[in-house]
């Protein structure tokens, strides 16, 4: 069922969305239903793996509909499972699971397992035979006590499992849920957000993740005499996340394309649903039905999953390389996280509540993420969201790594894609500030420092505003390193400091950047500073370009870049099969000589629709121990902001 996103589902519409999605992966189940296999390339863990993540996250999603229907005309889907479960612990099946002692991947696939024995436990748990639920006890009882599961979201792993275990007489340790809690807590930063562990890591996992499990554990038996009070505060942060999260969601329905396990796809509407089970205060029922629709939809409107009901590695269509290296054909069914809503019964009051629009189908928006290190700015006229980032990187403090094309740009948006072929890796191109040597190499900007990020809404006007400032760095990558979403290991050497403001007004952003030094030996003329503007893909870009300016456009998105302050020679960089959005992507730049200590000032545009030239001008002036900016805007607008100097600011609150 695939239904334009212009239309708000009924409930009915998405259990049909549902139930096609189960029968397209039950097709591929093993004869004992315990592995599920869908065609594929094999993931990088093997096809036991594959097997066991395609029954884990597919009974997700069949749990929720069991417990939504109230186990009621579903024997069929109800016995598939349960005999999947006597077959997958049974030691002797040729289909039984990956047990969690013979590989790390079957801990995280064990919490769907034993979240969604909770959850339908009046329909399958109580009718396992004796031997089959001691043989459960057993396959979960190696997490008790093992210390090896990453301090990341992995935690609720651990936890879950160890829950479930407790409400069935097995083995449990007080201290681990403890522990686990503790990790979760100390993942929180500033207005609900979290980050997926030490690094600066911002991204779907938030939502998906860090804000869900929270939540469903609390529904757990027994989960309530464990959090000892904890899920009041849960819920707050949950509250205070949405309030950014309904933001980030394009008119058209697409999440912001940015961070890791981009090909779980709608799994980023799982937040919202979690907020409608946690009856959130701060956003309506309707509006979280309705941001939860509108990114499901977005997919459904392209074709996912496919004719044969399947849910292939990648975006709209199968693009491996979105991929992680350890992703197979059973990982893309953490999507069904988005389906969550099917959990919520017919007579739910979701279900009867007025639809409520997105921020940008009613309005500019114009937001600063303050953990992140995020401005936000969504334009109502073309549906587009943008996230200009100074603060996300997937790394930590003062490390110098290269930058992860996921997590370390400057600019994402729910438009575009961030480059992602090999050379994206080793060599920033599109939304950067990079010192650009003789040979072409690109310098990375991980782990900068964030300046602030604020929004000024005052006489002088209203612009986002965020700076960072880093050690620029050319790296040399480690050929055998592995890419889970952090950037590249390898040998660097340092070019110098650079600092970069932006400064955000719809869907212009100005860029202001400066090469604060360079190392000793390095001669300012033999290099350039590139400033790497928006990426449109598609198949056939149109590009032009001029000394000072140049633009990429598609029939849908026109990306544009102008060189204001310095001597600027604008340019457009072509690459094929660089990202899942299109077999061509243009990336209009601007370089400039370097000139240590003197600004450069560019303008930089993604719109939706069509524009003229980017007239715009900027003076950047000494105000006493500070900077000014004054700008006036390609629509005529005139702002004037201060800009926090990176030598004397304390660094903004995280």
């Amino acid at each position: 069922m695939h239904g334009s996103h212009d239309t708000e589902w009924s409930r009915s519409q998405w259990v049909a969305y549902a139930d096609s999605i189960l029968a397209g992966a039950q097709a591929w189940a093993s004869p004992g239903h315990a592995r599920i296999t869908p065609p594929g390339a094999e993931g990088g863990y093997g096809r036991a793996v594959d097997g066991l993540e395609g029954f884990a996250r597919t009974f997700l999603l069949a749990g929720f509909r069991i417990a939504g229907e109230r186990g009621e005309g579903l024997d069929a889907l109800i016995e598939f499972y349960r005999h999947g479960i006597r077959t997958g612990v049974d030691p002797d099946a040729p289909d039984r699971w990956v047990r969690l002692d013979e590989h790390p991947q079957a801990k995280v696939e064990a919490a769907s397992i034993a979240l969604i024995l909770d959850l339908t436990r009046p329909w399958i748990w109580d009718h396992l035979d004796a031997l089959t639920q001691q043989r459960v006890i057993e396959y979960f009882s190696p997490v008790v006590g093992d210390t090896t599961y990453p301090q990341t979201n992995w935690v609720w792993f651990r936890l879950v499992v160890q829950t479930f275990l407790r409400s069935v007489g097995g083995p449990w340790s007080a201290q681990d849920i403890a522990d686990d809690l503790a990790r979760h807590d100390s993942f929180a930063r500033a207005d609900g957000w979290m980050s997926d562990g030490d690094e600066r890591s911002f991204d779907h996992y938030v939502g998906w993740a860090l804000h869900l499990y929270p939540v469903l554990w609390s529904r757990m038996q027994g989960a309530a005499e464990l959090a000892n009070g904890r899920t009041a505060a849960d819920v707050a942060g949950l509250d205070r996340f949405l309030l950014d999260a309904v933001t980030l969601i394009g008119a058209d329905g697409s999440p912001l394309l940015q961070g890791r396990s981009l090909i779980y796809r709608f799994a980023a509407a799982a937040p919202f649903w979690v907020g409608v089970l946690a009856e959130v205060p701060s956003l309506s029922a309707g509006t979280l039905r309705h941001a939860a629709n509108r990114v499901v939809a977005h997919f459904a409107d392209h074709d996912v999953p496919t004719a044969a009901g399947l849910l292939s590695m990648g975006w709209h269509d199968e693009w491996r390389a979105l991929a992680q290296s350890y992703s197979g054909p059973g990982s893309p069914y953490w999507a069904v996280k988005g389906l969550l809503g099917v959990l919520l019964p017919a007579d739910h009051p979701v279900w009867a509540a007025p639809a409520e629009p997105l921020p940008v189908e009613t309005g500019d928006t114009l937001r600063a993420v303050r953990a992140a290190g995020w401005i936000v700015s969504g334009t109502r006229a073309d549906g587009i969201v943008r996230v200009i980032n100074h603060g996300t990187d997937h790394a930590t403090e003062n490390s110098l790594v290269g930058d992860s094309p996921l997590y370390a740009r400057i600019g994402y948006s729910t438009a575009t894609s961030p480059l992602l072929d090999a050379e994206a890796w080793e060599n920033p191109l599109e939304q950067t500030v990079s010192i650009v040597d003789p040979s072409g190499r690109a310098t990375h900007r991980a782990a900068m420092t964030l300046v602030e990020v604020r929004v000024q809404d005052d006489a002088d006007g209203t612009v986002g505003i965020s700076a960072s400032t880093s050690a620029a760095h050319w790296l040399i990558a480690d050929p055998s390193g592995h890419r889970h979403g952090s950037g590249l290991d390898g040998s660097v050497t340092v070019a110098g400091r650079v600092t970069v403001h932006s400064l955000v007004r719809g869907a212009w952003e100005v860029r202001l950047a400066r090469v604060e030094s360079l190392e000793p030996g390095l001669a300012a003329e033999t290099l350039h500073l590139r400033i790497g503007g928006w990426p449109i893909s598609g198949a056939a870009p149109i590009t032009t370009a001029t000394a000072e300016g140049a633009r990429a456009a598609s029939a849908e998105r026109s990306s544009g870049i102008r060189a204001v302050v310095g001597a600027g020679v604008a340019g457009v960089v072509i690459r094929s099969h660089a990202t899942p959005l299109g077999s061509v992507t243009a990336v209009p730049t601007v370089e400039y000589p370097v000139a240590v200590g003197a600004w450069t000032a560019t303008v930089l545009e993604l719109t939706g629709l069509v524009t003229g030239e980017l007239d715009c001008t900027v003076d950047v002036v000494a105000a006493g121990d500070y900077w000014a900016a004054d700008i006036t805007w390609p629509d005529g607008a005139q702002t004037s902001s201060t800009l926090t100097d990176h030598r004397t600011a304390a660094q903004a609150e995280r």
